[in-house]
C-alpha cells in the first residue's frame, strides 16, 4: 500500500470515465459487460409501480413516506436517512457540505468520490491498495490525520468485500468515514454491511438502488448517517432533489418482498460469477489473472495487451470496462460485469477469438 499526494500520476486517470461510455462510444449494438447494472431490470412489478406514480407529477415531490420506508428497512429513525438522486449526488453533497482538511480516498475504487472532492476544491490524498495484497486493507494504511476517508464495500472495480470490522476500525474521533455500499445488496446476506449501524463514530453509508434494480436512468439512492450529518447534507441539496417516480421506486425497493427478491438475485449472481471466474481461469496460459476472491457483481482481470483485446472484443460484439481510469490500476486491467451463463459462455468464446486475434 502507498499514499499518493501530488504529481503526474494523479492526472493520468480519467476520473469521469464510466462503464456506460464503453457501450455508447460508436453506437454499436454490443453485449454489455461494461456496466454494473443487473441485466433484465427493472422487473415488471417495479415498472408498474413507477408508472402508477406518474399521475402525481403535477404535485411537488414529497419524500417523507419513502424516507420512512428506507429507515424501516435498515432499522433506523427517519432522521438518519437522506434520499438522493443516486449515490453520485451524495458524493457531491459530502464534498460541498462537510468542512474537512485532509480527505483521503482508498483506491482502486469508484472514481466519483475523488472527482467530487476535487471539484469542490479539496486536495485529495490517495491510499492505493496493491494487487499483491489482494487489494485489501491492512493496519496503518490510512493516515491518522485524515478527517474524511472514503472506501467502497464491496469495492468497484476490485470486487473485494472488506470485513466490516476492518472498515469500522478506520473510524476515529473527528473523522467522517464514508462507506460506499452501492453493490452490497448483490452480496448474499449482505454480510459485512455497515448500513444500520449506529455504534461507529462518524459513519456515513451510501446505498444505491440503481444497480440491482436497473434504475440508473431514474437516479435514486440514499445516505445513512447521524442526524446532524444528514441535516448538514440536506442543507446542501437543491429543493425537491428526488423526483416523484424515483420516490415511488425507493419505497417499492425496500419492502420485505423486494429485499427478498434482491437476496435471490444476489445468490444467482454469486453462482453466475463462479461460472465466469471458472471460465476465465482457463485462459491462465494466455497470462490472464482474476483478482480473487471476487464478491461483487463484477470481476477484475489482469491481461497483458488488454487494450488490444478489448478492441477485438468490441468488434466481436462485446463491451468490457477498461481499467486504466482507476487510480492504482493500469492498461492491463479490465472489469467484467457478471451476466447469466448463456451470455458468459458466449463471451468466453469471444474472448478466445479476441486473444487469438491479438496474437496470444
Amino acid at each position: 500500500m502507498r499514499t499518493e499526494e501530488e504529481g503526474a500520476a494523479r492526472d493520468a486517470h480519467d476520473l469521469r470515465h464510466h462503464g456506460d461510455a464503453e457501450v455508447r462510444d460508436d453506437g454499436a449494438r454490443l453485449v454489455d459487460l461494461a456496466v454494473n447494472v443487473r441485466a433484465d431490470t427493472p422487473p415488471a412489478w417495479l415498472r408498474e409501480r413507477i408508472a402508477a406514480s406518474l399521475g402525481g407529477l403535477a404535485a411537488y415531490p414529497d419524500g417523507r413516506t419513502a424516507r420512512a420506508a428506507v429507515a424501516a428497512r435498515h432499522g433506523l429513525p427517519a432522521d438518519r436517512v437522506l434520499l438522493t438522486a443516486g449515490a453520485a449526488e451524495a458524493f457531491v453533497l459530502l464534498a460541498r457540505a462537510l468542512k474537512v482538511r485532509r480527505p483521503v480516498v482508498v483506491h482502486p475504487q469508484f472514481t466519483e468520490p475523488e472527482a467530487a472532492l476535487r471539484d469542490a476544491g479539496h486536495d485529495v490524498g490517495r491510499v492505493l491498495l496493491r494487487e499483491e495484497n489482494g487489494f485489501r486493507l491492512s493496519d496503518g494504511v490510512v493516515p491518522e490525520d485524515a478527517d474524511l476517508v472514503v472506501i467502497g464495500n464491496p469495492t468497484n472495480p476490485t470486487s473485494v468485500l472488506h470485513p466490516a470490522a476492518a472498515i469500522a476500525g478506520l473510524a476515529r474521533p473527528g473523522r467522517t468515514l464514508v462507506v460506499d455500499e452501492a453493490f452490497m445488496d448483490a452480496v448474499p446476506g449482505e454480510r459485512e454491511a455497515l448500513a444500520g449501524r449506529q455504534d461507529v463514530p462518524g459513519l456515513v453509508v451510501l446505498r444505491s438502488l440503481t444497480k440491482t434494480w436497473g434504475l440508473a436512468g431514474l437516479r435514486i439512492g440514499y445516505v445513512l448517517a447521524a442526524p446532524d450529518t444528514i441535516a448538514e447534507l440536506e442543507r446542501a441539496q437543491p429543493l425537491w432533489p428526488v423526483s416523484t417516480p424515483a420516490l415511488a421506486a425507493a419505497e417499492a425497493c425496500v419492502t420485505p418482498d423486494a429485499v427478498a427478491e434482491a437476496e435471490e438475485a444476489a445468490r444467482r449472481i454469486a453462482a453466475d460469477r463462479a461460472h465466469l471466474v471458472a471460465g476465465l481461469r482457463e485462459f491462465a496460459a494466455d497470462g490472464l489473472r482474476v483478482a480473487e476472491p471476487a464478491e461483487g457483481s463484477f470481476v477484475l482481470v489482469r491481461l497483458p495487451g488488454a487494450d488490444a483485446v478489448r478492441g477485438h472484443l468490441r468488434r466481436l460484439g462485446f463491451a468490457v470496462r477498461r481499467g486504466d481510469t482507476f487510480p492504482g490500476l493500469g492498461p492491463e486491467w479490465l472489469r467484467l460485469a457478471v451476466r447469466d451463463r448463456a451470455t458468459v459462455n458466449a463471451f468466453l468464446q469471444a474472448l478466445d477469438k479476441a486473444l487469438a486475434l491479438a496474437g496470444r
